[in-house]
């Protein structure tokens, strides 16, 4: 696994390729695995890479946070995409025997035993590979916007009463406190949501019936399953 040199160009664009249909480095989640990435970068993508760039400066919203984010840090090289750094050992090895191997011969060609058990467990593979790809990028997280009524609003009371919302498809994530100005502050907080179990009207009627601390919520990023 890994991007390569995260100071180039080449990097940068494996970053951004890697990011197209995600969120975060890995999970659901801002954790240390963004911020070992993002340390390993010089300053901010170019604005061509609009996926790593917009990654970026979501993770730099989280600097004072960093050291608070869920996960433990490992080797650079062990997040991002298996294709570029998993050249040696076991990958290098199936890659080997595969190159000997044609997953879309005839039925009418002889085969070996090894070479047709052999061809079934990679096309399995890349079965598997495509359904976790596939439900990666179904489950995008969304961001959720809670204005408080005033500015004397306690916003631990939202976000309590937030999380306590609990429905079959919705699950709650990270949250931050974000000025809005005037000394107010709104909660940010993210969920993933199934679209045919959660509606946002039903998070919105919600969230709004504690209406002696929630002013509104809007939906800042809306990502549906």
């Amino acid at each position: 696994m890994g991007f390569g040199g995260l100071k180039t160009p080449a990097g940068l664009q494996v970053l951004n390729d890697y990011l197209a249909d995600k969120s975060y480095i890995e999970g659901y989640v801002p954790s240390q695995a963004d911020v070992a990435v993002f340390e390993a970068i010089s300053g901010p993508p170019p604005a061509a890479l609009c996926h790593a760039l917009r990654w970026y400066n979501h993770i730099k919203s989280y600097e004072k946070e960093k050291a608070s984010l869920p996960g433990v840090k490992i080797s650079l090289g062990k997040y991002g995409p298996a294709s570029v750094a998993d050249t040696t050992g076991s990958g290098a090895a199936d890659a080997k025997d595969g190159d000997d191997i044609d997953l879309f011969r005839s039925d009418d060609e002889e085969e070996s035993e090894d070479a047709k058990r052999l061809r079934e467990g990679r096309l399995a593979q890349c079965e598997s590979k495509k359904a976790k790809s596939l439900q990666l990028l179904r489950n995008l997280p969304s961001c959720l916007d809670v204005k408080p009524l005033d500015d004397d609003t306690d916003m631990r009371k939202p976000e309590e009463w937030v999380r306590s919302i609990q429905a079959d498809g919705l699950v709650w994530g990270s949250s931050k406190l974000v000025p809005v100005g005037y000394g107010i502050k709104k909660l940010q907080i993210q969920c993933v949501v199934e679209d045919d179990k959660v509606g946002t009207d039903m998070l919105k009627e919600r969230i709004t019936a504690f209406e002696d601390y929630v002013q509104s919520m809007d939906v800042a990023a809306f990502n549906k399953i």
